[in-house]
């Protein structure tokens, strides 16, 4: 008989034991064939099976990892859920900027749009269509009565001559 079989064959005799096993980790029999199943599926796509001795053995630690795995995130989940929400949101990050960015950030626009504004004017049009609206140089290709490859030219020298020299010093 080929060896897919006797695993096949290995498993449907053990399936039920294998459940017990996992639902005694997890106190829950519905999760533990899902687990069970789960282990199976796994160990059915190995490519090497041949060079496994004890196929019951490797099985039943895949049950186990999986099973620690699912009591982890049920811990995870319920730390997550179950606590002082209040403490929760104080342990997560605010999105918002801090007030010292939000002023950096203003200062190196403020340098920028300085900067800007001493270049010539289809060239600032250009660099405000497409870093400030977000057009497509093709869309700015249009409006000014150019070609795609003159925005792109404009943009990018523009670009460099509004650089901020302290931004690239560390």
């Amino acid at each position: 008989m080929p060896r897919e079989q006797l695993a096949l064959r290995l498993y449907e005799a053990q399936r039920g034991a294998l459940v017990a096993y996992a639902a005694r980790m997890l106190g829950d029999v519905s999760r533990a064939e899902d687990i069970v199943q789960d282990a199976w599926l796994l160990f059915d796509r190995l490519p090497d099976k041949q060079t496994i001795h004890e196929p019951l053995a490797y099985l039943r630690r895949m049950v186990r990892n999986l099973s620690i795995n699912a009591l982890r995130h049920v811990a995870l989940r319920q730390k997550l859920t179950d606590g002082d929400m209040e403490a929760a949101a104080r342990t997560v990050a605010d999105p918002a900027p801090s007030v010292e960015t939000e002023v950096i950030a203003r200062q190196r626009l403020a340098r920028f749009m300085a900067r800007l504004a001493t270049l010539p004017e289809r060239q600032q049009t250009a660099i405000r269509m497409h870093r400030l609206e977000g057009l497509k140089m093709r869309e700015i290709a249009e409006h000014l009565g150019v070609s795609i490859t003159l925005v792109h030219g404009l943009i990018a020298e523009g670009l460099v001559l509004c650089a901020d020299p302290a931004e690239g010093q560390a």
